[in-house]
């Protein structure tokens, strides 16, 4: 019998899962400085820089064997040393993150569900949250498939039913903030760029597309479907956060730490209905999971290479007990609020996501030439991808350190 072809939609979803996650509610967070015309413009440019610089991966990668990923192709094309620093951030990034999902699943399973274990319940929440729902990476990356596109549809359609309350009663006005010096908002636009960034990061799942598909043409479009995904989820729902909170009144949601539980309470004084309330809080679950599940598969993919461990049921074991042990037992031990985490991921996650793999299709050209699968846009492009990359880096740290106007309301 002829075996199945993947279909695009399926990769395109796991793409948007590791996309769409804790960080959609970071976005309006983040973004409230710079309000709605200059937010947008962030994601979309941010989304064009990271479609562009996971193709270049794929072409940096068509030479090699569909089992190899980052670290094997950065090691032959850039040496140890760069190598090296590439695994230390990958392995950050992906840690921090699936730090932050744990942690905020525990949280959010523990409020709902209630301390049922006591003073350890956040803790104890977070290991059965894990422990079954990283089974599913461990098992395939058709398991994950499946169930990507099943939280894409809960994500959707609790989106459709429950920011549609928000989104049938958007104000223009406040939308668009009328009235206001808009010269007021551009001052603010920058601080957006590190966590639109680590909004669509999705690179350590680039091999496992090439592998999931056996080519780099149809990893291209898949990659292109996720982000494009995101994309209109980022926007529909700062449209709708922005078309009914007024910009002035973020001041409440920093004074109450700036965190998606302060940005969910805000909200819930504007949704009269508490099924609408409810239905949020489970599409912020859905989108928490996804992410979850998305960079645990990259993660693994990612780990497998590097350690050189097999398929079999213990390599596979080994290969999740380095990659979700970690995050877990450090959310177990130091639980805290996932803006921050991200906030750094997007400044760690510059230098694979935009540098290294503007460096390693540059040394792939000049080594392969250009034939098979190919990007265009020649040395400028790559030299943009770096520069951006550089850029937001500088702005997360300038940003930290209170150097960069920080709206506050």
């Amino acid at each position: 019998m002829k075996k199945n072809t993947p279909s695009i939609l399926g990769g395109a979803c796991i793409i948007a899962s590791v996309c769409v996650g804790a960080g959609m509610l970071a976005i309006p967070i983040k973004g409230a400085g710079a309000w709605t015309i200059y937010s947008s413009l962030a994601l979309v440019f941010t989304m064009l820089m990271m479609t562009l610089s996971g193709w270049l991966l794929l072409e940096a990668y068509k030479k090699y064997e569909l089992t190899a990923s980052f670290s094997t192709v950065t090691k032959d094309l850039l040496g140890n040393k760069i190598n090296f620093i590439s695994n230390l951030s990958v392995y950050f990034v992906g840690g921090i993150l699936l730090y932050a999902y744990t942690t905020v699943a525990g949280l959010t399973l523990d409020g709902l569900l209630g301390s049922v274990f006591g003073d350890n319940s956040i803790g104890i929440w977070s290991i059965i949250f894990v422990l079954t729902f990283s089974g599913l990476v461990w098992h395939s990356t058709r398991a994950v498939d499946r169930i990507s596109v099943l939280l894409i549809l809960v994500m959707v359609f609790t989106f459709i039913f429950g920011v549609s309350g928000l989104a049938t009663n958007i104000d223009m006005t406040i939308l668009l903030d009328s009235g206001n010096e808009q010269g007021d908002y551009m001052r603010f636009a920058a601080v957006m760029l590190p966590v639109a960034l680590t909004s669509f990061g999705y690179h350590h799942s680039v091999a496992s597309m090439r592998i999931y598909y056996g080519s780099e043409n149809k990893a291209k479009y898949a990659i292109l479907g996720g982000t494009s995904i995101a994309l209109v989820l980022y926007l529909l729902w700062t449209f709708s956060i922005f078309g009914n909170l007024p910009r002035a009144d973020f001041k409440q949601v920093f004074v109450d730490g700036g965190e998606w539980k302060a940005l969910l309470g805000a909200l819930g004084q504007v949704i009269e209905s508490q099924t609408v309330t409810n239905i949020i809080n489970a599409f912020s679950i859905a989108a928490v999971l996804s992410s979850f599940i998305g960079v645990g598969l990259g993660m693994f993919d990612y780990l497998a290479d590097f350690f050189n461990f097999d398929n079999s049921t213990q390599g596979r074991i080994k290969s999740w007990a380095v990659t979700f042990l970690p995050p877990l037992i450090l959310s177990v031990l130091f639980p805290f609020g996932f803006v921050k985490a991200i906030g750094y991921a997007g400044a760690i996650a510059t230098i694979w996501t935009c540098i290294v793999p503007a460096l390693l299709v540059k040394k792939a050209r000049e080594r392969n030439g250009t034939e098979g699968f190919h990007i265009g846009g020649g040395n400028f492009l790559l030299a943009v991808l770096i520069i951006f990359g550089i850029a937001v880096a500088v702005i997360h740290f300038l940003d930290m350190f209170g150097v960069l106007p920080n709206f506050k309301g």
